[in-house]
């Protein structure tokens, strides 16, 4: 196979779960760039519909269903009708997350449940619905959206940083158990992402953004369209013998400690 055949994903369906906005959209809109059968879900049909309307007008026909990936009862049926409808799932991402900015001493208990329940027993649920039709395949793709809090901590986000945290080693095990079946698991770990939902601290003299900015060794937010080759590698030939790691792509934070306080 030809160097760049190993990125065609061209006949394989992709589903990416909460595929509606910000990154999971733009990861979803590279695999269909890339040749991909594009699935999405998301609980609002609303919106579904408007996800869909977008992607039509990128030129990208996406497949939409509406279930609740936290329902293991609901998510299996919907994997099943999609392959019915659409195709067996060759590739999932891990993508729908929420997450609660709460300090922990002030966290309800429900509050803490919600968040591991979508990012990180969702993902397990979901590896586990697409697997079993991937072992009989003979193989496919899983990537998980981990976190930079995969790795560290920070204010205000203990759940969130505990379920990114079992979710990279969700990642490894899962990697360990189905690599026998030429399924292949891995995570992406964003880092600070230009996107609608970060505009407000964007601006300039936001100390955030003054933050984030002098913390990135690359000097800038990322942008959405900087996952695309990550996406692409993980989901295609071009990893197939790559598992159980987490890329971050988080314009080198992860690997720095920073400017001194008297540097520029």
């Amino acid at each position: 196979m030809k160097s760049l055949e190993l990125f065609n994903i061209s006949g394989k369906v992709a589903l990416v779960t909460g595929g509606t906005h910000g990154l999971g959209m733009a990861i979803a809109t590279a695999l269909a760039e890339a040749g991909a059968t594009l699935v999405i879900n998301d609980l609002s049909k609303e919106k579904l519909d408007n996800a869909i309307a977008e992607y039509a007008a990128k030129g990208i026909e996406a497949h939409g269903y509406i279930f609740d990936v936290t329902d293991e009862a609901a998510a299996t049926t919907a994997v099943a009708r999609i392959a019915a409808e659409v195709g067996p799932i060759d590739i999932l991402v891990n993508n729908a997350g929420i997450i609660k900015r709460i300090p922990a001493a002030e966290m309800s208990l429900a509050d803490w449940q919600a968040v591991i329940n979508v990012d990180l027993t969702a993902p397990f649920i979901m590896s586990k619905a697409v697997a079993r039709s991937m072992i009989e395949r003979g193989g496919g793709k899983i990537i998980n959206m981990c976190s930079m809090m995969s790795e560290v901590g920070r204010d205000t986000v203990s759940a969130y940083a505990a379920a990114k945290g079992g979710l990279k080693m969700l990642t490894r095990n899962l990697a360990t158990e189905w690599a026998r079946y030429n399924i292949q698991v891995n995570g992406i770990g964003p880092g600070y992402f230009a996107t609608a939902q970060t505009a407000p601290i964007r601006v300039n003299g936001h100390p955030f953004n003054e933050f984030i900015i002098k913390r990135t060794p690359a000097a800038r937010w990322g942008n959405p369209e900087d996952l695309a080759g990550t996406a692409v590698f993980l989901a295609s030939h071009a990893s197939d013998f790559v598992s159980g790691h987490v890329v971050y792509v988080d314009g080198g934070i992860l690997a720095s400690l920073g400017k001194a306080m008297n540097e520029d």
